[in-house]
């Protein structure tokens, strides 16, 4: 049986977050509180993010391909996705991320200063 924990939902309707992959952010809760990096990976179905620079651990490696010598490896770990907002572009600060409709396409927007993000 698998130890990964899934996201509750209500059988027909996948959360939607509202941070993307390329997103500048800032942890807001943990161990590495107030660091800012770039969103590397999302993970959907357990409500993770891996961000650059953040949650740093070490692991213990064998020999392989990638790692000839092996030895220890730091490496991003992934961080819930609860304890990270997005940094305003135009403020630098943190901010919630609102949707909007623009023409026929949804688009996300920086709620401090209503700037839309890519």
């Amino acid at each position: 049986m698998s130890s990964k924990k899934k996201v509750q939902s209500n059988g027909r309707f996948r959360p939607k977050y509202r941070i993307k992959k390329g997103d500048t952010v800032l942890v807001v809760a943990g161990e590495d509180k107030g660091m800012e990096g770039r969103v590397l990976k999302v993970y959907l179905d357990t409500g993770r993010a891996i961000v650059e620079g953040v949650n740093v651990i070490k692991r213990h490696t064998k020999p392989n391909t990638q790692y000839p010598n092996g030895g220890i490896i730091e490496k991003e770990a992934a961080i819930h996705i609860s304890n990270i907002k997005l940094v305003d572009p135009r403020t630098g600060e943190a901010t919630r991320v609102g949707r909007k409709v623009e023409g026929d396409k949804i688009v996300r927007y920086a709620k401090k200063s209503g700037e839309v993000l890519s």
